[in-house]
């Protein structure tokens, strides 16, 4: 890893130093990875740590002039996954549709679910929203080419992770794709199986949003459902199988989480359309909960994404 002189107390990286974000925030180390892949280790007040984001820049990157910008996808990592996950199981860093566009694929925690946890009502740590939107977003954008048109897209947990901050930070985004999404975290007996995974993973289950009935209202400030009319503004994808055996997967397969996000998926389709969302689906009927398919609706979301960041859309 190399490490930039200065990083205990002073604002590194980039042309010209990449500056502080929104509340201290500050590159701290950068890392070449591969090809067009650059490692930043960000220093982060809101979670009280350090984190990882990797860029995938575009073509021309290397000799950016001062204030050169590109176009912005954000892409987001799933549950019980890391910030490499998406250049580790997939394509997209070969792709020639992101040549012009820097794409960002921060840390988001193996179960931190895009959100400012409540933590009891003090709030406070892990607060992955702000880290996302308020402290790496300004940096990317002083010090590492960042525009200010984005787009975003995730799996499973990332896919909840789109459609929340596209529809809580109005304007931010132009587009939302969720591959496989966690889109409607209130449906059915989910809110049991999310509390017990975070006791997996040692985590006190009424830190993150409170009690599925006693703070309702806070899970339905953080599931899609409840927020449907805040995604009017912009086109939104979704996409999901049906658990059963697909293409990718040997023959009987069958995929209970698949399953259920199949049909949470419908209803939040059904909720979108009410709202006048511009949607566009693909429930493509067999499939699992695996790379290979969140690759191949990548590949199929990208052409709405990339033309949401147009100049003028």
């Amino acid at each position: 890893m190399a490490v930039l002189p200065g990083t205990a107390t002073a604002a590194v990286g980039g042309e010209g130093g990449g500056g502080k974000g929104w509340g201290g925030a500050r590159v701290v180390a950068e890392e070449k990875v591969g090809p067009r892949l650059l490692d930043l280790t960000v220093s982060s007040p809101s979670l009280g740590r350090t984190a990882k984001v990797r860029l995938l820049t575009p073509d021309g990157w290397d000799e950016r002039r001062k204030h050169q910008r590109w176009p912005v996808l954000f892409l987001l990592h799933g549950c019980c996954d890391t910030y490499d996950s998406w250049t580790r199981e997939t394509d997209v860093a070969s792709l020639p549709q992101l040549r012009n566009t820097l794409v960002v694929m921060p840390e988001g925690g193996p179960a931190g679910w895009y959100s400012d946890w409540w933590n009891h009502g003090k709030g406070g740590s892990p607060a992955w929203e702000t880290f996302h939107l308020r402290e790496l977003r300004p940096l990317l954008e002083h010090g590492y080419g960042a525009g200010h048109r984005r787009v975003i897209a995730g799996l499973s947990m990332g896919g909840l992770g789109s459609l929340l901050y596209a529809a809580r930070q109005p304007g931010m985004f132009r587009a939302a794709a969720s591959y496989s999404g966690v889109v409607h975290p209130l449906y059915g007996d989910f809110p049991a199986g999310l509390m017990d995974l975070l006791t997996q993973f040692g985590e006190d289950p009424l830190a993150l949003w409170g009690d599925p009935v006693a703070q309702r209202a806070i899970w339905e400030a953080h599931d899609p459902y409840y927020l449907a009319n805040r995604l009017r503004s912009i086109p939104v994808f979704l996409s999901s199988g049906d658990g059963t055996a697909g293409p990718f997967d040997p023959p009987g397969a069958h995929d209970d989480l698949e399953a259920l996000l199949n049909d949470m998926n419908h209803v939040v389709a059904g909720r979108l359309k009410a709202a006048g969302v511009r949607l566009t689906t693909d429930f493509y009927g067999p499939g699992t909960h695996d790379w290979p398919y969140w690759e191949r609706e990548l590949h199929r979301s990208l052409p709405m994404l990339l033309h949401a960041l147009k100049p003028g859309h």
